[in-house]
């Protein structure tokens, strides 16, 4: 067996609500720097024609990083860390740790969760997570897009100050700025993760093609990561423009999308891909793994506090 056994009580709730926010707290300190070149590739040419190929600034997901450890400093990599963490530990807690719960809710009539239940449960979880976490998500973008110059002025002094600012500016409308766009954009993403995570495990271990180990949870994690990117980006892609654009600039998600299909043409819904798959393959697969064994350690300290001494 590689990594913890599994604990013969099922991890709880509670359990899997922790294990969730701080297994994607671990997987974002190992991939941000991928998460804000995506963000770069996703807005560049937002404005320009898809003929003015001039005006790149970034080629590829390591010429991106390469351009801004050149340009920013390797620090600019993790701008809005602090609230890519803070998203995470309430986004990731709901949308993955409550995912075993509300499919649970949906298929109690049932002996098997069904692939229908699996969707519909990821469907609520993700809305639910984007529509109290959005605000954390607006500011990570906004910070990831920003590009520093030397002696710049900064767009925002600090996560708190970036919170204030745009309350203060935009108002409360403009921290929950692209939330249609991101609840269809996670609601996609949570059921191609989750549920593809959930089906390949389960086809694994059922067919007896290994064991519930690390290896298991690499091959389903990666194999939803890769899912998860090809049905996820062309939202991704308009969630990041939106967010990331000043007031005015476009009138909905939706208008941000027609704009860049005419502008840019629709390989511009794919911008970012590969360091957006880079991400997505390793987040999962550094969650998935983290969340696995943190659930069975959690579970074995739980068990020890309630064994009589």
């Amino acid at each position: 067996m590689v990594g913890l056994k599994p604990t013969e009580v099922p991890p709880t709730p509670l359990v899997k609500f922790v294990g969730a926010g701080t297994a994607a707290c671990i997987a974002d300190l190992f991939t941000f720097p991928l998460d804000t070149a995506k963000v770069r590739l996703q807005i560049q040419g937002e404005g320009t024609s898809v003929k003015d190929t001039k005006v790149l600034r970034y080629k590829g997901v390591f010429g991106t990083i390469k351009t801004m450890v050149k340009t920013e400093g390797a620090t600019s990599l993790y701008n809005g860390l602090v609230a890519g963490l803070q998203r995470q530990m309430s986004f990731a807690s709901i949308r993955i740790g409550l995912y075993d719960s509300v499919k649970q809710f949906y298929c109690r009539q049932s002996e098997s969760s069904g692939v229908a239940c699996r969707l519909l449960a990821g469907c609520t979880t993700g809305a639910m997570a984007v529509t109290l976490a959005q605000p954390t998500d607006v500011v990570k973008v906004r910070f990831q897009a920003h590009i520093k110059v030397m002696d710049g002025e900064r767009r925002y002094n600090g996560t708190v100050d970036a919170y204030k600012t745009i309350a203060k500016e935009e108002g409360l409308r403009g921290l929950w700025k692209g939330t249609i766009a991101n609840i269809t954009r996670n609601a996609i993403v949570n059921c191609a993760e989750l549920v593809t995570y959930d089906l390949i495990k389960e086809t694994i271990l059922n067919q007896r093609l290994m064991t519930d180990n690390l290896p298991c949870h690499f091959v389903a994690a990666f194999g939803a990561g890769f899912c998860a990117t090809v049905v996820a980006s062309p939202v991704d892609v308009v969630k990041t423009r939106y967010m990331n654009s000043p007031a005015g600039q476009y009138k909905n998600a939706l208008n941000c999308a027609f704009i860049m299909l005419v502008k840019e043409g629709s390989v511009a819904f794919y911008k970012g891909f590969m360091p957006a798959f880079l991400r997505l393959g390793s987040w999962n697969i550094v969650m998935f793994v983290s969340y696995e064994q943190l659930k069975r350690a959690m579970m074995m300290v739980h068990g020890s506090w309630e064994a009589p001494h």
